[in-house]
């Protein structure tokens, strides 16, 4: 709902509880199915990955209000991960009613994102106090580096350096997020594995049983060695 339209109606609210603020932004999730598989993908591995933790809160193309009582002052991250306010569902992400902005966004960059994202987004996710941005350009032709990283220094963002095994750290998740040759992989120093979401999870497994009854098969057709 715009400002005009407010405006229109025969009175003005009055109070906090008048004020709507809408549930979309009315832009589709991303621009190519690519893009849109590529941000579910990663919304499902972190979720499985923090599914342990009631505090963590992943979510991601849901409209964040970060100014009160002022509906322009919006935005929808394509990822976003905060610590310490739980994991119930939400239809805004309001920060004055969570009490923080989230730690941590990524958005997926493409033709008619990625100069936003490169510009305006840092300028404006530095401001709403956003401990980590990540971008990623899934088509790979729009960003400079098609997986990037910045870090919240003394109110400012400072480009997160490549490791030398080509990841880049987010001391928010704990995580390293990797560029691989068709997608990005993200990986649990701390455990030494690659994460995945629980569909991925569940398709291995299967290709395991799969393998077993295989290996089963052959046993049993295999003929015993006579004494």
């Amino acid at each position: 709902m715009g400002t005009e339209k407010i405006r229109s109606l025969p009175y003005a609210p009055t109070d906090t509880a008048d004020i709507i603020y809408p549930e979309s932004d009315g832009k589709p999730m991303a621009e190519a199915d690519l893009h849109i598989e590529e941000i579910i993908r990663m919304r499902h591995i972190l979720k499985a990955h923090f599914a342990e933790r009631p505090d963590v809160y992943v979510s991601g193309n849901i409209m964040m209000y970060y100014e009160e009582d002022v509906i322009q002052s919006s935005v929808s991250p394509d990822i976003l991960v905060t610590f310490g306010i739980g994991k119930k569902r939400r239809r805004t992400y309001k920060t004055w009613e969570e009490g923080k902005p989230p730690d941590f966004v990524m958005e997926f960059s493409s033709r008619g994102t990625y100069r936003d994202h490169l510009n305006d987004k840092v300028e404006l996710y530095a401001k709403i106090g956003i401990s980590e941005y990540f971008l990623y350009d899934a088509e790979r032709r729009y960003l400079p580096s098609y997986l990037m990283g910045y870090r919240l220094v003394d109110g400012s963002y400072v480009e997160i350096l490549q490791q030398p095994d080509g990841g880049f750290f987010s001391e928010t998740l704990n995580l390293t997020i990797h560029l691989l040759d068709d997608t990005i992989g993200v990986y649990d120093p701390g455990t030494g594995k690659w994460l995945q979401s629980a569909e991925e999870r569940a398709e291995e497994a299967e290709t395991e049983v799969e393998r077993l009854q295989e290996e089963l098969k052959r046993l049993q057709n295999t003929p015993t060695p006579s004494a």
